[in-house]
Formats: structure tokens, sequence, C-alpha cells
């Protein structure tokens, strides 16, 4: 009787599992999402962000997000910190500490920043539409996604969609209930960007320490 109560258990779990991923309408949504953002070879956004701790404390910051998509190439620029990587090295440049840290580029998606805050979401979630939004007399579309691998340190993700079938914000709620919210403000696609914008300049940063953690 256990056993038959737990093949029943796991069929249900199946059930919900396999409902959710095809959710038919997070899934036009985001395949709507996915069409404009996969047309677009360069991106250059503004964006906010902020991060809202469970325990008390806040932060907040505006940033500046270069994107040349080919390539893997990105360039982050914010107030305390800039990031550049060329697609094969990464440069992150702490001001306040005057100390420039150089890895490998990452190009997954195991974590979530303005590097892959426009396709993120193609895989490894569940998803679900859930109720829409005003913001502003705006409608914005609302897809809940939960991560399919537990190991992961987020437990759910918050994405909220314009009209023009763009992303407006991305909030990450993650396991120790710690909220990162990252807002995108304005957005231009496929026009010039230099290609010095994803090269790191020593000269640029006169008197900075280089620690390679190659």
């Amino acid at each position: 009787m256990e056993k038959k109560i737990l093949v029943i258990l796991a069929f249900i779990c199946a059930s919900l599992l396999a409902s959710a991923q095809t959710d038919t309408k997070a899934k036009k949504l985001l395949d709507e999402v996915s069409s404009k953002y996969d047309a677009y070879r360069n991106i250059q956004s503004d964006f906010s962000f902020s991060m809202q701790q469970a325990q008390g404390g806040n932060h907040t910051d505006k940033g500046t997000l270069f994107l040349n998509k080919p390539k893997n190439q990105f360039r982050i620029e914010l107030s305390q910190q800039n990031i550049i990587s060329d697609g094969k090295s990464t440069w992150s440049i702490l001001k306040e500490d005057q100390e420039v840290q150089v890895s490998d580029a990452d190009n997954t998606t195991e974590s979530i920043g303005p590097n892959n805050l426009f396709t993120f979401y193609k895989k490894g979630f569940v998803y679900k539409k859930t109720k829409d939004e005003m913001l502003d007399k705006e409608v914005l579309n609302v897809i809940e996604l939960t991560p399919t691998d537990t190991k992961t340190n987020y437990a759910k993700i918050k994405l909220r969609i314009n009209k023009n079938k763009h992303i407006h914000d991305v909030a990450v709620m993650d396991k120790s209930g710690t909220r990162y919210t990252y807002t995108i403000n304005t957005l231009y696609v496929n026009h010039h960007i230099p290609a010095t914008t994803f090269t790191y300049n020593k000269a640029d940063y006169p008197g900075y320490e280089i620690v390679d953690l190659r």
C-alpha cells in the first residue's frame, strides 16, 4: 500500500511539472520575447538594480550595459565597478579598491546578471503565466519561473514583459530571502558599438593592481 501511494504521488508531481512547463500562455510570451532579442546583434541598455535583504538592508545602483551577442562580449558600467568581457577573458574593475580581477569568460547561465538578462530564461526553468500587473497605466505581463535544478541559489524569478514584448524587469529571489531586481530603463538595439568598448585598456586604470585568477 505504501509503495502504491508513493507511485501515485510521483505521478501527480510529474503531471504538475509537465503542466507548468507547457503553460501555453507563458510559452507563447517567452517565445515572442525570445524572437525579439534573437533578432538583435547589439544591445545597449541603461538599467537600475536594487537588492533587498531578508534581514533588512537595501542597496541600489544604476548602470549601462553593452552587448555584442555574436561574440559573447559585454561591458557593464556601474558606480563602483566596471566589468569588461571580450568573450574569452573578463576584467572586473573595482574602483574603490583600485584593483582589476582577470578571469576566464563564463558564458553559462548558472547565475543571473546583466550580461545574460535577456536570455537566461530560455532553459532550465518551469514557468507559468500569472496575473497581469499595472505600472504607470501600462499593462505588464507576468511570468513566474522556478529553476529545475534545486541546487541553484535562487528559488523563484518574476519576469515582467511590456507591450513591445521586451523585458521590463527581472526580480530574483534567492534561497536566503534576498531579492534582486533589474529594471530595464532604456533599450537601444542594432546600432554601432565600437569594438574598443569590449577591450580592456590598462592605460584607462593607472595604478590599479591586476590580480590574474585564470
